[in-house]
């Protein structure tokens, strides 16, 4: 596993703890960075992280290309 994917991992899995962790204790708003955010788009933030993720370590994975050769 290269340093890549060990760090999109990472990303990955505390992005789905921190999901975890709004819906278990739903508020109407969060205030991050000075921001006033609502909660479903907060999430939906958080869930574009994951798939963003998930789309960069199906990247790094290795891919075989089959061709054929004509004359």
């Amino acid at each position: 596993m290269t340093q890549d994917q060990t760090q999109l991992l990472a990303i990955r899995a505390q992005t789905l703890a921190q999901i975890q962790e709004v819906r278990s204790e739903l508020k109407p708003t969060y205030w991050i960075d000075g921001q006033r955010v609502h909660w479903e788009q907060y999430v939906e933030s958080l869930q574009r992280t994951v798939d963003w993720c998930d789309r960069k370590l199906i990247e790094l994975e290795p891919y075989e290309v089959v061709s054929e050769g004509g004359s």
